[in-house]
């Protein structure tokens, strides 16, 4: 699959996800210093409504999508979303995630697994649904915004490590995979994110 270039008009259009904050929204407001079109998907309407603005007043288009990426379907209705709206996805930035900052033995089964749903397959959901529309056309760009905490964990991170890891270790399948359909490759792009507190969330 080939990566994205600017597009005729020199506008892409962006998807990120967990645009409501951190790297999200600096990212969303990066792109749309370009010009670029950017879907902001997160759950925080408020969070949304003030990305949007950041996107308007850097001097880009805003579509906003109320969307939990941990639910697979409504992931893939963002997309279709996008694609209806703006056009064609160039760039999807999977972003969202959710951390609880506590010692192992505090942390609940519940929080675990919403911890889980949303850092690992969140990442999965994002990146298949912008696979279904990419890989017909043999074109577009998959960012994967990653962390130290997948290759060395620490204390009082154990709910993020864990699915942090599962979201690298599947990046290179997925890209070998992409590779061997096209001349392209998708290629993994990292960023070290900081810990967080306790509850906190990026989507």
């Amino acid at each position: 699959m080939r990566t994205t270039g600017p597009s005729r008009n020199g506008r892409r259009v962006v998807v990120v996800t967990g645009a409501t904050g951190g790297v999200g929204r600096a990212t969303a407001r990066a792109f749309a210093a370009r010009g670029d079109k950017v879907a902001l998907l997160a759950r925080g309407r408020e969070g949304l409504a003030a990305a949007a603005d950041d996107v308007r007043r850097a001097g880009g288009e805003a579509l906003v999508v109320s969307v939990d990426v941990s639910d697979a379907r409504a992931v893939e209705d963002a997309a279709r979303q996008v694609e209806d709206t703006l056009g064609p996805v160039d760039v999807w930035v999977d972003n969202a995630f959710t951390g609880v900052f506590a010692p192992f033995t505090e942390v609940t089964p519940e929080e675990f697994r919403r911890v889980t749903e949303v850092t690992y397959l969140g990442f999965v959901n994002g990146t298949r649904a912008a696979l279904r529309h990419m890989l017909p056309r043999d074109r577009g760009t998959i960012v994967q915004v990653g962390s130290t905490l997948a290759y060395q964990g620490i204390p009082l991170e154990a709910a993020y490590c864990g699915p942090s890891t599962r979201s690298r270790g599947s990046t290179s399948p997925c890209a070998a995979n992409c590779c061997t359909r096209a001349a392209g490759c998708v290629r993994p792009w990292c960023n070290c994110r900081a810990s967080t507190p306790r509850s906190s969330t990026g989507c």
